[in-house]
């Protein structure tokens, strides 16, 4: 009888620790991002480049606290242009023949907004009940959580979250393309601080194990004077 007691208060007391971990490592990783303090920043301007296909395309990134974001790649002396003006996205690009404006889908804007810096998803998954914790693994030689994101309608993503920093080194699901799965793997690197915004200068993304992309932060800006005009295109 003892025996058992101890067996059950133990598997009581490991229960409490898993359930007290999740939120823990959720905690680490907002600290490590300074969410606490990103309400105190107004806007973030970053210059950097994509390294796609042997090329490279110069990148400008512009955001304003709560959610309005431009994105800005030059490619041949063009601009193809992604923005959200806070209700809104829209997309020009030249590249396909035409200079108008056309309205993002709903998968196109979740993709925008994936871009907000200030959003904190691993809390907002958290806090709707949409995240677990499926263990620890290694990734390029770090230890990290691994957690389970549960998005509505599309594959469960995977986020890893250094064990010793509680930044965010790793994301990975599986997309669906013509009708065949394909692994999609993103790395973050160099993360730096500017002001109280703490971001990764390189995104490293795979494809099935194949490098497809290279996201390079040149400069980041903080608090730097940005109009709402910045964010409209019609």
């Amino acid at each position: 009888m003892k025996k058992s007691f101890i067996t059950t208060a133990l598997l009581i007391v490991a229960f409490s620790v898993s359930a007290q971990s999740l939120e823990e490592i959720v905690k680490k990783y907002s600290d490590a991002i300074h969410s606490d303090k990103l309400s105190s920043v107004n806007t973030i301007k970053i210059s950097g480049k994509m390294a796609t296909m042997g090329m490279e395309m110069p990148m400008t990134m512009f955001m304003k606290n709560p959610n309005k974001i431009k994105v800005i790649y030059t490619f041949n002396g063009q601009d193809i242009i992604t923005v959200f003006d806070g209700e809104k996205g829209y997309t020009i690009n030249p590249l396909m023949g035409s200079s108008d404006p056309v309205e993002l889908n709903e998968d196109q804007m979740k993709q925008i907004q994936n871009n907000n810096a200030f959003r904190n998803e691993v809390m907002n998954y958290f806090s709707s009940g949409r995240l677990s914790l499926e263990g620890e693994e290694n990734v390029k030689g770090r230890s990290a959580y691994k957690l389970k994101a549960a998005v509505e309608e599309s594959n469960p993503v995977y986020m890893y979250l250094d064990k010793e920093t509680g930044l965010l080194i790793k994301t990975s699901t599986s997309v669906d393309q013509m009708g065949s799965a394909i692994n999609v793997d993103s790395y973050m690197t160099d993360y730096a601080i500017a002001g109280d915004v703490v971001l990764p200068k390189k995104t490293t993304t795979t494809a099935n194990g194949m490098e497809a992309a290279v996201i390079s932060f040149d400069d980041i800006e903080v608090n730097t004077t940005m109009e709402d005009e910045i964010f409209r295109i019609k």
